[in-house]
């Protein structure tokens, strides 16, 4: 789709960073969380930077958002998950706040890139059957 290579994206680079940062706290979590938590949120997170680069790989806008947009849900577990960690007292708020600010900086980038490739972010939407011309009514 892009000329440009995933790698020169900020998106991707700051994913990166975030795919870090998460390794480094599941480390601290407790062991009986390798084969549930742990593995979730590292599954999760590997998953943001991974569908940047397919989706820059592709040949259309279309399928382009359709990767940026698992990356973006992707990042929504990578957040979700991070705060039951904090709530089940296996990290403190403050060891996650870089993980949190990256989740959301990276969040935002989605979005805007997401924006910038679908001009009408409704344009993928059915159209109602009422909104459809009718060839018999007559324009008044």
């Amino acid at each position: 789709m892009s000329a440009k290579s995933y790698r020169e994206l900020i998106v991707w680079q700051k994913a990166m960073e975030l795919v870090v940062e998460v390794y480094n706290l599941t480390k601290l979590l407790p062991k009986e969380e390798l084969y549930a938590l742990t593995n979730q949120i590292r599954r999760a997170v590997v998953s943001i930077p991974s569908n940047i680069a397919e989706g820059n790989a592709r040949h259309t806008s279309t399928e382009y958002v359709r990767f940026l947009a698992i990356a973006r849900g992707s990042k929504s577990e990578v957040d979700t998950q991070l705060e039951i960690c904090v709530r089940l007292n296996y990290i403190t708020p403050e060891q996650v706040q870089t993980a949190m600010g990256l989740c959301s900086e990276v969040g935002r980038m989605l979005n805007s890139m997401i924006q910038k490739l679908l001009p009408n972010p409704y344009s993928l939407l059915p159209t109602p059957y009422s909104l459809l011309p009718n060839p018999k009514r007559r324009n008044p």
